[in-house]
C-alpha cells in the first residue's frame, strides 16, 4: 500500500543533502525528545554554510538568519512529531533529510505509525489540505486556550503553512506485512 497526500513529490536527491537517522532499538525515542532541538539546530547550522552572510550587507545577514531560523523550526517540529507519533512496537528507524535545491529546500522525515492511527492522521491531513490554514490556526489557539490541561498544541504543521508558506505532502507505505509496519514520510518544501 502506498498513499500520497498533498504536495509530496518523489524528487531525485540533490547534490547537497544531509540525513540524520535515529534507531528505535538503542534508547527509547521518547528519551531523545530533548535532542530534537539540538538536531534541528545542527541541520540549520549546516545549511547556513551554503548561504554565507556578508558582514557589509545587512540584508544578506538578515536573509541568512531567517533561513537558519526557518530550518531550525521546521526540522524541530518534524522531529518532534516523528518521535511523538512513532509506532513504539516497530523497529523502523526515524530519519530526517534536508536537501538543498536551486529553487529551495526539501525536508523529509520518515517514521513508522501504528496501523490504528493511520485513519485519524489521514483525516487530519485531508482537513488540512482543504481548509484555510490561518483559520485552523486561530481555531486551534482558541481550543488550546480553552483546554488548559491539553499537552498537544497541534500548531506545528499549521505554523509551517502560515509563517513559512511551506508546501507539504505525505506518503504512507506498508513496509512490512507481518507484523504490519506502516511508514509515513512527511515532506516540507520551502522556497529560499
Amino acid at each position: 500500500m502506498i498513499e500520497i497526500f498533498g504536495d509530496f513529490i518523489e524528487r531525485k536527491n540533490s547534490q547537497e543533502y544531509l540525513i540524520i537517522g535515529f534507531s528505535p532499538s538503542s534508547i527509547p525515542l521518547k528519551q531523545r525528545w530533548r535532542n530534537n532541538g539540538l538536531s534541528a539546530d545542527f541541520l540549520a547550522d549546516y545549511l547556513t554554510t551554503f548561504f554565507p552572510g556578508n558582514q557589509d550587507d545587512t540584508s544578506s545577514l538578515t536573509r541568512q538568519a531567517e533561513i537558519k531560523s526557518a530550518v531550525s523550526y521546521i526540522a524541530n517540529e518534524l522531529l518532534e512529531n516523528a518521535m511523538k507519533f512513532n509506532d513504539e512496537n516497530s523497529q523502523y528507524p526515524i530519519d530526517i533529510k534536508l536537501q538543498l535545491h536551486k529553487d529551495g529546500l526539501i525536508f523529509s522525515v520518515a517514521n513508522s505509525i501504528s496501523p490504528p492511527s493511520v485513519d485519524k492522521f489521514q483525516r487530519y491531513i485531508q482537513k488540512l489540505l482543504v481548509s484555510d490554514p490561518s483559520e485552523m490556526y486561530i481555531e486551534k489557539l482558541e481550543k488550546n486556550a480553552a483546554d488548559e490541561s491539553s499537552t498537544d498544541s497541534g500548531l506545528g504543521l499549521l505554523t509551517m503553512l502560515n509563517d513559512y508558506s511551506a508546501k507539504m505532502g505525505w506518503k504512507f507505505e506498508t513496509v512490512q506485512k507481518d507484523p504490519e509496519v506502516i511508514a509515513v514520510t512527511t515532506m516540507v518544501q520551502l522556497t529560499v
